[in-house]
């Protein structure tokens, strides 16, 4: 099972990622362990997870919200509240 996710950052950003392990992913963004943008903008807490049944498809996701505007993610966001 893989999971796409999107994190809250300091400074109020979004990043959005895929990993077969959330809180060990999580847990490596908080580390410093992450991607480039996780260690200059520390991620806060995971907003939305997704689970997909495969990479292709999670990476296909990942790019789909990526491509997204901001406000775009943050209406989604608010839906799940």
């Amino acid at each position: 099972m893989w999971f796409v996710y999107i994190l809250l950052c300091q400074g109020g950003s979004l990043y959005t990622g895929i990993s077969t392990n959330l809180q060990q992913r999580f847990l490596d963004h908080r580390n410093g362990k992450g991607g480039k943008y996780t260690r200059l903008h520390k991620p806060i807490k995971i907003l939305h997870t997704e689970q997909l049944p495969n990479k292709p498809s999670a990476l296909k996701r990942e790019l789909q919200i990526k491509g997204w505007f901001r406000a775009k993610k943050i209406q989604i966001l608010k839906l799940e509240v």
